[in-house]
């Protein structure tokens, strides 16, 4: 594939994520092919129907999560410092908000869906397994706490929240349930912006 259509095509499977998760399976395609800046001929150049578009969205959305996982191992010698990278990772790609709005339109036993979940689940039981042999990690959080905590932190807020708004308050809540897997809690700087409830009731009306 050339530069210009690869390209192309990471845009495309981005913008189709994000309008998914706000619409929905039925979302617009032609919407899809704005945000991506490309033509409607393109997408379906592309992708042949919506089925096709949302099953190479959650295989992209897997495949970007496995390459978290692997590349959080191999740049974090300690397994909880890996976990957190993940999981900051994770909520980037959106895997845990694209893959629950499209559960009742895709079959996720299709061979290719399957090989990318089981894949990427064994990869993180794995991760899991060592920040628990090293101690770092709490005993009683298992495989479940992880990926539906993250599928909680992925889902938009309500109200008129801004999407950079939005992603900061994901990453710093992250944080906080990060911070409570420690075995031994330590003080470590949060990020994302602090909501006071008037903080909070702006954000939520639209105003600033």
């Amino acid at each position: 594939m050339r530069a210009d259509a690869r390209r192309n095509q990471e845009r495309l499977l981005e913008a189709a994520r994000d309008v998914f998760v706000e619409q929905g399976p039925g979302a617009s395609l032609e919407e899809i092919a704005r945000r991506a800046e490309v033509g409607i001929a393109t997408l379906y150049r592309r992708f042949k129907d919506r089925g096709t578009l949302m099953h190479a969205v959650v295989l992209h959305a897997l495949t970007g999560t496995i390459e978290a996982v692997r590349r959080a191992r191999q740049d974090h010698p300690d397994p909880l410092d890996a976990l957190a990278a993940y999981v900051h990772a994770v909520l980037d790609l959106r895997t845990s908000a694209v893959i629950p709005t499209l559960l009742g339109a895709l079959d996720l036993d299709e061979p290719h869906l399957k090989a990318a979940r089981t894949t990427s689940a064994r990869l993180v039981e794995e991760l899991l397994e060592e920040a628990h042999r090293t101690g770092g990690l709490r005993a009683d959080v298992d495989f479940g706490d992880i990926g539906l905590l993250l599928t909680r932190l992925s889902r938009p807020l309500p109200g008129a929240i801004p999407d950079e708004t939005q992603n900061a308050l994901a990453h710093r809540h992250a944080d906080i349930f990060l911070a409570g897997l420690r075995a031994d809690p330590a003080a470590s700087p949060l990020g994302g912006p602090t909501l006071k409830l008037a903080d909070l009731q702006r954000l939520q009306h639209g105003t600033r």
